[in-house]
């Protein structure tokens, strides 16, 4: 009986601890200070979301969770200094630097979530998607690389060390690694020089590529085919090659040649005549465009003229209604005149029989 008393009243001992006492009430403030601070962005985040700009939204959905997590790592390391305080332990040794270290790491974790919420929230309102992402990469390496030199540092480690090792062993890992570079650098050129971005249909006369860029990359750059088939192509291609970008076309071109019999050549006239003025007066044609409807050739079974305008779309399925409408109309004009199309004919004359 006694010694089951003597226990009771040892971990009473305990329990009434003063340190442990301590310990327990900073645990507890952690929690209930993280409770009201959850709950305060939370009221926060619902009025900024109301608001028009992207920067305060992307400001507290980005800090939400580190801000959560910073007041644990705070609140734990309070403990452990209080705990460390009280013993022999070396745990007062490591408190310093897991604290810097867990502090660096929250507030890299808020910087780059900032980016990011910021780069998806500037697409969404239509800013160039190639620019926001190679901006928000190149944040957040530097992000990230600073946060780890400075974690280092406070390791112990020598960064200037690091540093001059990394400007020798740069060398060799250039020539080992060169290929890899080369398309690095490739995608930098094409976020500034902005041949194409995300979106566009782009193709090359040189390389069989053709498609819709759907995503460019550091290494390699996504693009989907016209078949629907991924094709990735390495960066440092699109530096030995010629590319077309005809999203950008400003204008479609109509350009065909047309041929009449020559049993109509006195009606030629007035076929190009009519088919001008039509296309003059045609809502869906740039008048400010080159705009040529000219005879052009006498071929060996037709009279032929040609037409060269430009629409001003540049939607590849509305030009060709508009291309369809067009040429149906010149056949209206043809047949209007009593005219017919012209088709290969041979002539054969066969000479009188003589007595």
């Amino acid at each position: 009986m006694d010694d089951v008393s003597n226990g009771a009243m040892t971990v009473f001992d305990w329990l009434t601890n003063p340190t442990v006492i301590l310990v327990f009430s900073i645990v507890l403030t952690t929690m209930i200070l993280n409770y009201i601070v959850r709950k305060f962005l939370d009221g926060v985040l619902k009025r900024v979301e109301q608001t028009k700009t992207v920067w305060d939204d992307a400001l507290f959905h980005a800090a939400r969770r580190p801000i959560a997590w910073l007041i644990w790592a705070l609140g734990i390391a309070w403990a452990a200094e209080v705990i460390a305080s009280k013993t022999n332990t070396g745990l007062a040794e490591i408190v310093e630097p897991v604290r810097y270290v867990a502090v660096v790491s929250l507030i890299a974790l808020f910087l780059t979530r900032f980016i990011r919420e910021l780069e998806t929230r500037f697409i969404a309102r239509g800013s160039d998607i190639t620019t926001a992402t190679a901006l928000g990469k190149l944040l957040r390496i530097s992000v990230l690389i600073t946060a780890a030199l400075s974690v280092l540092q406070t390791l112990g480690v020598s960064v200037s060390g690091i540093l001059a090792f990394g400007g020798v062993g740069g060398i060799a890992v250039g020539f080992a690694a060169k290929d890899l570079l080369a398309n690095f650098f490739g995608g930098l050129m094409i976020y500034l020089d902005r041949p194409f971005a995300v979106g566009d249909w782009i193709r090359s006369p040189d390389r069989e590529i053709e498609g819709t860029v759907v995503d460019i990359g550091w290494r390699l750059t996504e693009i989907r085919t016209f078949d629907q088939r991924p094709l990735y192509v390495p960066n440092s291609v699109f530096a030995t090659i010629a590319l077309e970008n005809p999203s950008r076309m400003r204008n479609r071109r109509i350009y065909e040649t047309i041929g009449v019999r020559y049993d109509d050549v006195s009606g030629v006239e007035a076929i190009v005549n009519d088919v001008r003025t039509m296309l003059e007066n045609h809502p869906d044609i740039a008048q400010n465009r080159t705009l040529i409807v000219n005879l052009n050739a006498f071929s060996d079974s037709s009279i032929d003229f040609f037409i060269y305008t430009f629409t001003k779309t540049t939607n590849w399925v509305e030009f060709h209604g508009i291309k369809e409408r067009v040429l149906l109309e010149i056949v209206r004009i043809i047949e209007s005149h009593g005219a017919e199309f012209a088709f290969p004919t041979s002539t054969i004359h066969i000479a009188p029989e003589s007595d």
